[in-house]
């Protein structure tokens, strides 16, 4: 099997199972008890905590663990606008993952009024498009810093500034961008940041929330206290440390993988008729090949290739199951008969030339004789 949808879950790496083991076993320990048991669970908790702040540029006191990304993307956005004194307006782009989109859809419910940005074909957000919906009240901007479906990856940078000149706190999630791209949260001039750890060879089930001294933040978990309050509930201390395992691997050799990709790209679109790249060619993840093929539904396709040894998949695993086309793609503007034959090949730094060769092989022999010349 070649494995091509690491965009979904990646593989859990070997050095973070091992860190997690003694975590798993003899040190056992809850880490709010004040036996010894306990304290070297609080410690190993606190160590992982500032490796992931590291990691950050942050501060430890900044770092919140979660359950993962869902859970910070529902804290950053929904605390945020819950603690904000400015108003009760809230802005995210349209191509938001669910966490995001369904916690500003809670929020409407809440009688907040939410405004989603547009974005460009090639996904991206202008930051002259967000300056124009900005408003006094606006409590939270929440924009994605690479896509997980068609992998454009924003210049947070500059959405941020035009935010920060509003006042206005700025969240992005960094899911599918950790472990790419630089994400001092300094450097982005972000307030708050979400981090999953089975996108970076952690476990599932655990995340990272950031947000930022001084920035008004509600807790949506209540209860023991944990977290210095911000999130109750006995923490995950093995998978706490195996997250910050991985943040403290060898960053991937990021120009090796896109040579990779690019040249997967052009192979697909020059051998499979009326192929189209999804996404921005040249701003975009190293490890993301995502195409429509229209004509043809990407489910079959995605069996088709199946069957031939190649895992990939027709879009956000967030959407398993529906036959609604992608939020993400009708945002670009494409139409929801084409969205619908969405196919995405995503991989990390193990990737090989071999391996992207078979897959394209078997991309060619599915479609390569299928499809009508647009």
């Amino acid at each position: 099997m070649i494995y091509l949808d690491e965009a979904a879950t990646t593989p859990v790496r070997r050095d973070v199972l091992e860190a997690m083991w003694p975590f798993l076993t003899g040190t056992f320990g809850n880490p709010s008890s004040t036996h010894e048991a306990g304290e070297a669970a609080r410690r190993a908790l606190e160590d992982a905590r500032r490796d992931v702040a590291r990691f950050l540029g942050a501060r430890p006191g900044e770092i919140t663990f979660t359950s993962g990304g869902t859970e910070a993307d529902n804290a950053a956005v929904k605390g945020i606008a819950l603690a904000s004194q400015r108003g009760r307006h809230v802005v995210v782009s349209a191509i938001e993952h669910p966490a995001v989109l369904e916690s500003a859809a809670w929020l409407a419910r809440q009688g907040f009024e939410v405004t989603e940005v547009g974005v460009d074909d090639l996904g991206r957000v202008s930051p002259d498009a967000l300056a124009a919906v900005l408003r006094d009240d606006t409590a939270v901007v929440s924009v994605q810093h690479a896509s997980n479906e068609v992998g454009t990856v924003q210049d947070v940078a500059a959405l941020a500034a035009v935010a920060a000149e509003r006042g206005v706190p700025f969240h992005t999630d960094a899911v599918q961008s950790a472990g790419w791209l630089d994400l001092d949260v300094s450097a982005l001039g972000v307030q708050a940041l979400s981090l999953s750890g089975h996108k970076l060879g952690a476990p599932k089930g655990v995340g990272v929330l950031y947000v930022a001294r001084r920035t008004p933040w509600e807790p949506l978990v209540h209860g023991g206290g944990q977290e210095d309050g911000r999130r109750s509930g006995t923490e995950n201390v093995a998978s706490a440390v195996g997250l910050a395992t991985a943040v403290r691997a060898d960053r991937p050799d990021t120009a090796s993988v896109t040579a990779l990709r690019d040249a997967f790209v052009a192979r697909v679109l020059a051998e499979v008729p009326g192929a189209l790249l999804t996404g921005d060619p040249a701003h975009r993840l190293p490890g993301n090949a995502s195409f429509v093929f229209p004509g043809r539904s990407g489910e079959s396709i995605l069996l088709d290739l199946e069957r031939r040894g190649v895992v990939v998949s027709s879009g956000s695993a967030c959407h398993a199951g529906s036959d609604e086309p992608s939020h993400v793609l009708t945002a670009m503007g494409l139409d929801r008969e084409v969205a619908q034959t969405a196919v995405r090949f995503t991989f990390g730094a193990a990737v090989t030339p071999e391996m992207l060769t078979t897959a394209a092989d078997a991309v060619v022999e599915v479609l390569g004789t299928t499809l009508e010349r647009s």
